[in-house]
């Protein structure tokens, strides 16, 4: 991180926001906008949502638990792989104790 940040200008439903950031994490922002702008404008075209701030919360609420559920798989993985290797390892003591 070189601690200088950049205006990068995000377009999100229509509206132009410049936000300033590390440049190493500008593609992060600039897709990370691309999918609220994506979520945002389903909302809204599907009539069901109605005003701004509640596409926005709505859009935010969604990010959220799709962040959530991504953590939880990798917590999960990550614990699958430790109970793997553990039972390689007791495996692996077993057999050197019989040699």
């Amino acid at each position: 991180m070189s601690g200088k940040n950049t205006a990068v200008l995000l377009n999100i439903m229509g509206k132009e926001y410049k936000i300033a950031c590390e440049p190493d994490e500008q593609e992060n922002l600039v897709r990370s906008a691309q999918e609220l702008d994506k979520q945002m404008c389903k909302m809204r075209d599907s009539g069901k949502v109605g005003n701004a701030e509640r596409i926005a919360v709505m859009a935010a609420l969604n990010l959220s638990h799709e962040l959530h559920s991504l953590k939880n798989q990798t917590t999960v993985f990550s614990q699958g792989w430790k109970d793997c290797f553990m039972s390689m390892m007791d495996k692996i003591e077993n057999v050197l104790e019989k040699h």
